[in-house]
């Protein structure tokens, strides 16, 4: 057998070259370093290596040779002696050699034992970078990607020009060997996934299996239920964490099936998975199938009967308030994603089964299809006009830094919390319409004049700025798509200019569409909102 004999020559055949190499490095056995005072000194001293090149040049023509000056190259990978790996390069080690027992080579030991300037130094002299050894199939960098604490030879593994789309027999890249070995709590790879995926890892990577990205993530979150406290919540955090750095980098969590789909776990279980849900919704995850649409799995579907699962055994009320406020606010996301509110075909709820709380159920789902039905409020466009233009998401962050009045940013945000628990949309499904709406549906340098005009009653001639000037002072919402008060403020604010910045090709705090370079939108439109925190219907 191939693996008696490996073992049976190292014990008789060139085991004593390698223990005369190792005992002129004062090292006898790599077990013993850590007895040592530093490993980092054994084999610098000039009087060692010179020894050791006495005996290598010695016993060079000895019929073993070759086998002891490579396993010895094991040896001091192992501990990271350069000048002594250096000097049995020259005389020789061949760096494909396996190890007998393990069939690793000089680099899967020197990353397992995280040696980065080692790992360099071998692949510098010609290493196989990619090779895999013949037990595991691991290439180095799978198993630099395992664990947190080989980091340093990851990065160096990626500079060297390492492929981080290389896969074993299983189809495992090292992002997916990365995923693997996280266990959230003890084994933290957050790093080395995001370098991994800075470094071009495909997040649409499979194995044979079927297991993707998410497949590993969607473990963890299950772990969650039978851990404790603490434990549940660093696992959610890294969870968090590795969601939005593969989200980042462009995986989609609403794939099918619908077991390897994070956002339907997530829908499933949205009170215990509400802020991972609404980050994936607040990053543009699709909230039914991305591949056969509601037919298969809908959003929309999953919070009702959620709802009604849960509310038919429990008739706590603060319990059945903080569960109906999340539900109302996915839903609102879901709608905010788009400004046409489409519902899946044939969507009903049957509250039958719900023996507590039944009505308010029944009156989120009525509100709910009465504004597939009506035509969308111009709040509700312009909410999903203004998200949409803040884009890439998520917008949150950028929605907060907005000069806008705290009850607008949590229309935008979609806070019910930070609103104080009150509805901002579901419940006023039919609001009382304001004094007066504007709607200028050109951009700044093509609008010619008339303007459309909803809900209120006064029709009027908005030539952008001009008519805005003039007529917001009396009304409640003055709301204007590309170049005009609400919108053309708030999105010049989206764009981090707090004054026109020359994007028409005017100076700072000028509005080059305008005779006589009056003053810009946003100047007018910021003392407008300013003096009125009741605009747009707040």
């Amino acid at each position: 057998m191939p693996f008696l004999h490996g073992f049976r020559r190292i014990i008789f055949e060139y085991q004593p070259l390698v223990d005369e190499i190792l005992g002129l490095l004062a090292i006898q056995d790599a077990e013993r370093q850590s007895a040592l005072e530093s490993a980092a000194c054994l084999g610098s001293d000039r009087s060692q290596l010179s020894a050791v090149r006495r005996v290598l040049e010695r016993e060079t023509h000895s019929p073993f040779y070759q086998e002891g000056v490579s396993y010895a190259l094991l040896k001091v990978t192992e501990l990271g002696l350069i000048p002594a790996a250096e000097i049995l390069l020259e005389f020789g080690a061949d760096l494909s050699f396996e190890d007998p027992v393990t069939y690793y080579t000089p680099l899967h030991i020197a990353v397992l034992r995280n040696q980065p300037d080692m790992v360099e130094l071998l692949v510098r002299h010609g290493a196989d970078i990619n090779r895999r050894d013949r037990i595991h199939e691991s290439s180095p960098l799978d198993l630099a990607s395992e664990e947190p604490e080989r980091l340093p030879c990851l990065q160096r593994l990626l500079q060297l020009g390492a492929d981080v789309n290389a896969a074993d027999k299983n189809g495992k890249t090292a992002l997916l060997h990365a995923l693997a070995s996280s266990d959230g709590v003890q084994i933290h790879n957050t790093e080395s996934i995001r370098l991994l995926l800075e470094g071009g890892a495909d997040v649409r990577a499979t194995t044979k299996d079927g297991d993707t990205v998410f497949t590993y993530v969607i473990f963890l979150l299950g772990e969650m239920v039978c851990s404790n406290t603490e434990e549940a919540q660093v696992i959610n955090r890294f969870c968090f964490r590795v969601t939005q750095l593969l989200l980042a980098h462009g995986a989609n969590p609403s794939e099918c099936p619908a077991p390897e789909s994070l956002t339907h776990l997530c829908f499933k279980s949205f009170k215990r998975h509400f802020p991972l849900l609404r980050f994936l919704l607040e990053s543009g995850a699709a909230y039914n199938c991305s591949l056969h649409g509601p037919s298969c799995w809908s959003g929309f579907h999953i919070i009702f009967e959620c709802l009604c699962s849960h509310l038919s055994v429990s008739e706590d009320d603060s319990f059945s308030t903080d569960l109906i406020q999340k539900g109302q606010t996915l839903l609102e996301l879901m709608m905010a994603s788009s400004q046409a509110i489409h519902l899946p075909s044939n969507f009903e709820v049957n509250t039958s089964s719900c023996r507590y709380h039944e009505e308010k159920i029944r009156t989120l789902f009525c509100s709910l299809k009465q504004l597939e039905r009506s035509p969308q409020a111009l709040k509700h466009l312009c909410r999903v006009f203004i998200r949409q233009r803040l884009k890439p998401w998520p917008v949150d962050v950028k929605i907060k830094a907005l000069p806008l009045p705290d009850r607008l940013k949590w229309y935008l945000l979609i806070d019910h919390a930070a609103a104080g628990h009150e509805d901002l949309s579901l419940s006023n499904a039919s609001p009382s319409p304001p004094s007066t709406v504007v709607v200028c549906l050109q951009p700044p340098n093509l609008c010619s004049g008339p303007v459309f005009s909803t809900r209120g009653g006064l029709s009027t001639c908005c030539p952008c700025a001009h008519g805005l000037a003039s007529a917001a002072h009396g009304v409640r919402l003055c709301c204007v798509f590309e170049g005009c008060a609400f919108l053309s403020m708030t999105l010049h604010a989206c764009l981090w200019r707090p004054r026109c910045s020359g994007a028409h090709g005017g100076e700072a705090g000028r509005a080059p569409w305008l005779p006589g370079g009056e003053e810009s939108p946003w100047a007018s439109g910021s003392r407008i909102l300013g003096q009125r925190a009741g605009l747009c219907g707040f």
